[in-house]
C-alpha cells in the first residue's frame, strides 16, 4: 500500500519547515510569496491533502466547533423513534459550512436540567477546545452556559434565541412567525382559533404565542381559553387538543408550536370524527419531514433550521479570523407552506 503523504514530506520537497508549510497552509502572515510558491508547487507534486493537526501547527485555532444540543430531548426523540430532523438540519447546516472553510464540526450533549452544567460544558471545552461554540434551545438562553463562555472570551452563537445578551443570536422571527399562521386562518374566515403552546423552557415558546395573540387581538378575537399549554411531546399535543375540543365553543382551527403536537392533533381531531380541513384546519411549526407524510399533509411553518446552524458558523469562523465589525443578531427567513389540512371555515 502507498504510504500518505504527510506535512513532513512535503516541507522536505519544499526544503522549509512544518511550521512554514503550516503557515502557508492556513495562509498566515510572513510567508515570502517565493516561499509560498515552493510550498504550494511540492503540495501540488505530492498530492498532499492537509490534515487537522498540520492546521493546528499554523497557530492559535483548533479548526473545530462545537455545537451543544440538549441531551433529554435529544435522546428522548432517537429512542421514541418519534423523533423528527431538527438535529439532522443542525448538522447540515453547520457541518456543510465548516467543511466549506476547512474546519470540523463536533456535536455533543448536555444535559440543560443538570446542576453541573456548567462542569459538563467546560469538560467539553477542555478536551476540544474548539475555536467557537454553537448552542441550540435551550441551551441558547441558558445563563449558566452563555455567562461561562462569555467569561472565557469564547465565540459562540445562540440558535433560536433573540434574548438580548453576549455571542451571535441567530433565529427567525417565531413571534411573526405565529402572527402569520394565525393571520391565513383569519384570511379563510375562522374566528375561533385554538393555539398549543410549547414549552416554557424555551424563549421561542413565549414569542410565538405573543405573535399568535397579537393577530388575534388585532381582529377582536382573542380568547384566553383557547391557548392550552404544551411541551413540545406527542402527550401533551393529545391533551391540548383534547382540551381545546371540550370547549363549549370549541376552536374550528388550531396553531400548533411544534410538528409533534399538530400530528396529536389531527389523530384528536381523527378519532372525534371530524374532517380535516372541512371541520377543523391545522397549522404546524417546523415543517420536518413527518408532516408531509400525515393524512392530510399538514400545513406548517417551515423553520430554518440548517441555514440558522450555517449562519452560526460562518460568523464564529469569521469572528475566530479576527474579522471584526460582524452582526450580533441575525434574523434568518422562514415561510409557511401551504397543504392539505387548512381551509375556509365551516359554515
Amino acid at each position: 500500500m502507498r504510504r500518505a503523504v504527510t506535512i513532513k514530506d512535503v516541507a522536505a520537497e519544499a526544503g522549509v519547515s512544518l511550521q512554514t508549510v503550516s503557515r502557508v497552509i492556513n495562509d498566515g502572515p510572513n510567508v515570502r510569496a517565493e516561499v509560498k510558491a515552493r510550498v504550494n508547487a511540492a503540495i501540488a507534486k505530492l498530492g498532499y491533502t492537509p490534515s487537522l493537526a498540520a492546521r493546528r501547527m499554523g497557530g492559535s485555532r483548533s479548526y473545530l466547533l462545537l455545537a451543544l444540543n440538549d441531551r433529554d430531548r435529544t435522546i428522548e426523540g432517537w429512542t421514541s423513534g418519534e423523533g423528527t430532523d431538527w438535529v439532522d438540519q443542525m448538522l447540515m447546516g453547520g457541518m456543510l459550512e465548516c467543511a466549506r472553510r476547512g474546519y470540523r464540526m463536533i456535536f455533543e450533549l448536555v444535559d440543560t436540567h443538570s446542576s453541573h452544567v456548567e462542569r459538563e460544558v467546560a469538560g467539553a471545552l477542555a478536551a476540544l477546545n474548539p475555536d467557537g461554540v454553537i448552542l441550540t434551545p435551550p441551551h441558547s438562553d441558558n445563563p449558566l452556559i452563555t455567562d461561562l463562555l462569555e467569561r472565557r472570551g469564547l465565540p459562540f452563537a445562540r440558535i433560536g434565541s433573540q434574548t438580548p445578551g453576549a455571542g451571535f443570536a441567530i433565529a427567525m422571527d417565531d413571534a411573526e412567525a405565529a402572527r402569520v399562521a394565525a393571520r391565513r386562518l383569519i384570511d379563510l374566515g375562522h374566528r375561533r382559533i385554538g393555539f398549543i403552546t410549547g414549552s416554557d423552557e424555551y424563549a421561542l415558546s413565549a414569542a410565538r404565542l405573543d405573535g399568535y395573540a397579537d393577530a388575534l387581538k388585532a381582529h377582536g378575537l382573542f380568547d384566553p381559553a383557547l391557548v392550552t399549554p404544551g411541551d413540545f411531546s406527542f402527550q401533551s399535543g393529545e391533551a391540548g387538543m383534547t382540551a381545546l375540543l371540550a370547549l363549549a365553543q370549541p376552536p374550528t382551527a388550531v396553531v400548533a408550536s411544534n410538528d409533534q403536537m399538530a400530528l396529536a392533533a389531527l389523530r384528536v381531531a381523527n378519532g372525534r370524527g371530524l374532517s380535516i380541513p372541512q371541520d377543523l384546519s391545522i397549522i404546524s411549526f417546523d415543517d420536518t419531514p413527518i408532516v408531509r407524510f400525515s393524512h392530510p399533509p399538514l400545513t406548517a411553518i417551515r423553520q430554518p433550521v440548517a441555514a440558522m446552524t450555517a449562519q452560526a458558523a460562518n460568523l464564529l469562523m469569521r469572528a475566530k479570523a479576527g474579522e471584526t465589525d460582524l452582526p450580533m443578531g441575525r434574523l434568518v427567513p422562514f415561510s409557511l407552506i401551504e397543504r392539505a389540512s387548512t381551509g375556509p371555515a365551516p359554515a
